[in-house]
């Protein structure tokens, strides 16, 4: 780490702990009520008890993480795989692509009472909503990252008696690669939120179901807590998920 890159830390630090003091003199005089905007003390005992004392955050947890997983792992080989056969075969996307569309310009979060009636209250209606999500995401990406590449490539492997499968596989695919796990990124943190905002309309667990119950009884450092550890998660699952972007697309 450079000396610029520890300063700019040190003053991102310094800012957030001043945003922070802020945050609890204004909650602790009650310039502003505590009962709008929570304080961090609050937060953060939140925090540790659910966590580390009593330990009820967890199940919820578990709960949210098992659905955004499953959802993101089913939307994004499910994309991936429509849209290489769409690539491969154009009349299929021209012929299905206005359906598709139609139901990509659909608010998700509007068919999660659809879904909570077809799959009941468990995880199915979670894992559906979070599919719907990252499923359009990976299939549009993945039909942009084949279909950008060099023209000039195709032409000069086709004249030198490349077939249609060899053509696919050496340039078009590779192609697409580098597009999809960018697409897979922002897949895992909308898959999360499908399987959240399904939780905050009806569920047995989960971390919406959480933040759901806390605000109907005037919890707000617990509904705090809740935005702020989902927070934390979808900022180390978009790390994980960077880091495993270079290091197995070190040939790019």
């Amino acid at each position: 780490m450079t000396r610029a890159t520890w300063w700019l830390q040190v003053q991102r630090a310094i800012l957030f702990l001043v945003l922070l003091g802020i945050w609890e003199f204004v909650a602790a005089r009650k310039i502003i009520d505590p009962l709008l905007i929570g304080r961090p003390s609050g937060i953060f005992l939140f925090l540790w008890d659910g966590l580390f004392v009593s330990g009820k955050l967890w199940l919820d947890l578990a709960w949210t993480m098992a659905g955004t997983f499953v959802a993101f792992i089913g939307g994004s080989v499910a994309g991936i795989l429509v849209g290489l056969l769409f690539v491969a075969k154009p009349w299929l996307d021209a012929l299905l692509s206005p359906l598709l569309t139609g139901l990509n310009a659909m608010p998700r979060i509007a068919l999660a009472p659809l879904f909570l009636i077809w799959f009941g209250l468990g995880l199915g209606s979670k894992i559906a909503l979070g599919f719907s999500l990252s499923f359009f995401v990976v299939l549009y990406a993945t039909m942009a990252g084949a279909r950008g590449v060099q023209q000039d490539h195709i032409t000069l492997a086709q004249t030198l008696g490349a077939k249609s499968v060899q053509t696919f596989r050496l340039f078009t695919l590779p192609s697409a690669v580098p597009v999809i796990f960018s697409a897979l990124r922002l897949a895992l943190i909308f898959s999360m939120l499908g399987v959240v905002g399904c939780e905050l309309i009806a569920a047995e667990y989960g971390l919406g179901q959480a933040i759901a119950v806390m605000a109907a009884n005037f919890s707000t450092d617990g509904v705090f807590g809740v935005i702020l550890l989902l927070s934390m998660i979808g900022v180390g699952l978009s790390g994980l998920m960077s880091w495993m972007e270079d290091h197995l697309l070190q040939w790019r």
